[in-house]
């Protein structure tokens, strides 16, 4: 079997999911039951900031936030909403959208190219 690098998972990954600009998921984030995941580890939030409203969900934790069978799965990850997944540059949110697919989210969606693609846009941040 041929070895794959991280970057082949994320190539992958984004070929199964749907990929938004940041534009796109500024006016998705209007509508109603909309929902920004943010998979980036506490210290980058820290760092760089954050999309005003995302919910912090570090990558590690979000299998077992998104699976109602477990005691960590968090309400915010109901299957009848929009939700957007993000992260610093599109890499860890894509396999984390395509992981959220996989568990049965149908309504998912990735931010191409995350944080960095949402400030080159002119978009707002915030720190919290």
């Amino acid at each position: 079997m041929e070895q794959k690098s991280a970057m082949d998972f994320v190539k992958e990954a984004k070929q199964e999911i749907e990929n938004l600009t940041p534009l796109q998921v500024k006016e998705e984030l209007s509508k109603p039951n909309t929902m920004l995941i943010d998979v980036r580890e506490s210290e980058e939030l820290k760092q760089n900031g954050k999309i005003p409203g995302s919910v912090h969900t570090p990558r590690g934790m979000l299998e077992f936030y998104a699976d109602t069978t477990l005691p960590y799965y968090k309400p915010e990850f109901e299957k009848t909403k929009r939700i957007i997944v993000q992260c610093a540059s599109g890499g860890r949110s894509a396999l984390a959208t395509n992981t959220l697919k996989q568990m049965g989210y149908t309504n998912v969606a990735n931010l191409d190219g995350g944080l960095k693609a949402w400030k080159e846009a002119g978009l707002t941040t915030t720190t919290e």
